[in-house]
């Protein structure tokens, strides 16, 4: 009885004469956030899930869109860019009424630009880009913290991220700059 009780204080003496040290936990989210645009899932305007990873060896200019905004002919440039310079740079449209100016569905959206733009490039399911809602990915691209570059959110409907060939955010363009502007071509075909 006497070892039991020594042995007891002396395991008392050592517990507080030691510290206790804690490891800092990480959240899942904090484990697995994404290095690259590339390691995103999105759904396509149709609801079928895209990996961006399909996308990897060339620049994305990802652009938050609307259908019934001022800068809404900027379709036209976007669809002219993505011809023009398809092999240097993919166009991924996001939908996005952060600014209510989308319209009501998927559906509604994919007639609407294909019937007044003919856009071909890839279009999204419509997604918020902004505030606690935003998507993930859009998340990420305004979090200079997770992209490590760029730490700009949508202000208005058309802004733009380029991503370089290695899924990295590079660049951010606000909805004045217009797809085919000199500046924003120069970047893509540098």
């Amino acid at each position: 009885m006497k070892k039991t009780i020594l042995l007891t204080l002396a395991t008392a003496a050592f517990i507080a004469a030691k510290p206790a040290q804690f490891t800092a936990m990480t959240t899942p989210a904090e484990t697995t956030a994404p290095p690259s645009v590339y390691d995103f899932k999105v759904k396509s305007i149709d609801g079928k899930e895209v990996s961006l990873s399909k996308y990897k060896g060339k620049k994305l200019l990802i652009v938050n869109t609307a259908s019934k905004c001022g800068f809404t002919p900027q379709y036209k440039e976007l669809e002219e860019l993505s011809k023009k310079y398809g092999n240097k740079v993919v166009v991924l449209g996001f939908p996005s009424n952060s600014f209510n100016q989308e319209l009501a569905s998927n559906a509604e959206v994919a007639t609407f630009c294909e019937k007044n733009f003919g856009v071909t490039f890839p279009l999204f399911e419509t997604v918020s880009v902004k505030g606690a809602d935003a998507a993930p990915l859009y998340k990420y691209l305004a979090d200079k913290s997770k992209n490590g570059a760029i730490s700009e959110a949508p202000n208005w409907n058309f802004c733009k991220y380029l991503v370089n060939e290695q899924g990295r955010v590079v660049k951010f363009y606000n909805s004045r700059v217009t797809p085919l502007s000199p500046e924003l071509v120069a970047d893509i075909t540098k």
